[in-house]
C-alpha cells in the first residue's frame, strides 16, 4: 500500500498521508508526489475542491521524517536536507496559493511539517484530538514549514510564546492562534468530506463553535511574560514570576537551542510580512543549521540516542549575541530561496 494515497473521488481530489505507524511523518518524496497531483488537479475541470487528510487517529501528520536528513549531514552530505526543505517550502506556497479550495481535516498530533502541510491552505479544519505546535526549537532548527508566518500573524506575543517553547495547541487554541478556521467534530468528518465528495461544494462545510481556547484565557499573562526583547530577559522574568504558566515555559526553554530560540525571536520581530517572506527567511536558517547550526545535535540527542542531553553550541541564552542570530539569517547569495515571487 502507498504511502500516500492520491485519487479523485467524485468532485474532488483526495490526498491522504498513510504511514499511521509512523504517525504520518512526511517524507521528501511525499512533498514533490503532493505538489505533482496539486499542479495536474489546478485546471482540471473534474476537480471542484481538494481533501487533505492522515491516516489513523494519532496524527494527521507529526512532522518532517528527517532521520535520513540526519545520516546525511552527519556524513557530510547538507545537500539532501536543504533539497527537502526548498521543494517542500515550494509545496507549501503553492498550497497557499492554490486556486481552488483545499480543505485538510487534521486530528492528532498536527507539529512541524504536519502544520506546513495543513495550515497554509484555504479550509483548516480541526477536532477534538488535535495537538498542535512548533517544536523545532528543541532540536536546534527555527520554526519553519511557513510556521514563522503564522506565529507571527497569532495575537500578541503568542507566537514567540509558542515558537519558543513548543505549547502544544488544542482546537480552540488553534483556531485562536490563526492556525485553523473552524472546529467539526471529528464523528463527522466521514459525512463531511463525503458530502464534499459528493457535491464538489465548498459551503456544504458545518458551521460549529470553537472549543474554548486556554491560550486565550493567559493572553495577557504570556503578553508580559514574552514582551522582552531577548530571550535571556524573558527567561529571567518567567523565573521571577514563578507562575504554573512561567514555570512550564521556562522548563521547555531551558531544555531548547539558545541559538535556535534567538533565531526564532529575530525571525518574529518584525514579524515576515507575506509567507513567501518567511519561508526565504526560514531557508537561510534551515540551510545553515545543519552544518553551523545545533540541528545535528538536535537530533541526535532527541531522535537518535534519546539521551534528551543535547550539547547545544550554546551555553545558555546569554551566550548568543546578536552576530550569531545574524549569521544564522543573513542572505544566502546564490543558494537563496527561489520558488516564485
Amino acid at each position: 500500500m502507498t504511502d500516500l494515497n492520491i485519487r479523485i473521488e467524485g468532485r474532488a481530489g483526495h490526498i491522504t498521508l498513510n504511514r499511521p505507524k509512523a504517525l504520518n511523518a512526511l517524507t521528501h518524496d511525499q512533498c514533490l508526489r503532493t505538489e505533482r497531483a496539486l499542479l495536474d488537479w489546478r485546471d482540471d475541470p473534474k476537480v471542484d475542491l481538494v481533501i487533505l487528510d492522515g491516516a489513523g487517529d494519532r496524527a494527521f501528520c507529526s512532522g518532517g521524517d528527517i532521520a535520513q536528513v540526519y545520516a546525511a549531514g552527519i556524513a557530510g552530505d547538507y545537500a539532501m536536507g536543504r533539497n527537502f526543505w526548498r521543494d517542500e517550502y515550494r509545496m507549501n506556497l503553492l498550497m497557499s496559493r492554490y486556486p481552488k479550495p483545499v480543505v485538510s481535516f487534521m486530528q492528532g498530533f498536527v507539529m512541524g511539517g504536519g502544520v506546513g502541510y495543513g495550515c497554509h491552505v484555504s479550509h483548516r479544519i480541526v477536532g477534538e484530538t488535535t495537538q498542535m505546535a512548533m517544536p523545532e526549537c528543541g532540536i536546534g532548527l527555527v520554526p519553519d514549514v511557513g510556521g514563522s508566518y503564522l506565529l507571527g500573524r497569532a495575537p500578541g506575543n503568542l507566537g514567540l510564546y509558542l515558537g519558543t517553547t513548543a505549547a502544544r495547541m488544542g482546537p480552540g487554541d488553534a483556531v485562536h492562534a490563526g492556525f485553523a478556521d473552524r472546529f467539526i467534530p471529528e464523528s463527522d468528518w466521514v459525512t463531511v468530506k463525503s458530502g464534499l465528495i459528493e457535491t464538489g461544494d465548498i459551503g456544504a462545510l458545518p458551521v460549529h463553535p470553537a472549543p474554548v481556547s486556554v491560550l486565550a484565557a493567559q493572553a495577557g499573562a504570556i503578553n508580559r511574560l514574552f514582551g522582552a526583547d531577548s530571550i535571556a530577559a524573558i527567561i529571567a522574568g518567567l523565573d521571577a514570576d514563578g507562575s504554573d504558566l512561567a514555570l512550564a515555559a521556562l522548563k521547555a526553554m531551558r531544555r531548547n537551542s539558545p541559538l535556535s530560540m534567538a533565531c526564532t525571536l529575530a525571525m518574529l520581530r518584525p514579524a515576515p510580512a507575506t509567507l513567501l517572506d518567511g519561508l526565504k527567511q526560514e531557508y537561510r536558517a534551515t540551510w545553515r543549521a545543519i552544518e553551523q547550526g545545533d540541528f545535528l545535535e538536535g537530533i541526535r540527542a532527541q531522535i537518535i540516542d534519546k539521551d534528551r542531553n543535547p550539547a547545544w553550541k550554546h551555553p545558555g541564552p546569554d551566550a548568543v549575541g546578536a552576530a550569531d542570530t545574524a549569521a544564522i539569517l543573513a542572505p544566502l547569495g546564490v543558494d537563496e530561496l527561489d520558488i516564485g515571487g
